[in-house]
């Protein structure tokens, strides 16, 4: 199973990305030394430091035409990567 699932891509982490701080959904039973050697790996940046939240999953409900449906989203993990000053990481760059 690999380290780093994918990218997280929204209005926040592009701010982000401005100050040189990439946002990825990781395992959850990775730790920050393991995520900071993978993103080294797959981008060769020198990373700086690594942040790491767990999102603990919300209550969903839907209505269906017979009855209500709920549930519950999945619980993951964020990193939030700094990498070294003058170093980009370019997500689009195959597309």
């Amino acid at each position: 199973m690999s380290i780093i699932k994918r990218p997280i891509l929204t209005e926040k982490s592009q701010d982000l990305q401005k100050g040189g701080q990439y946002v990825f959904e990781v395992a959850n039973k990775t730790n920050k030394i393991e995520i900071a050697k993978e993103i080294k790996k797959m981008y060769g940046v020198e990373v700086t430091a690594v942040n790491t939240l767990r999102q603990f999953g919300k209550k969903k409900s839907r209505s269906t035409r017979t009855k209500v449906t709920s549930g519950i989203t999945s619980t993951f993990k964020k990193a939030i990567v700094t990498i070294a000053k003058g170093e980009v990481i370019d997500f689009y760059d195959g597309i």
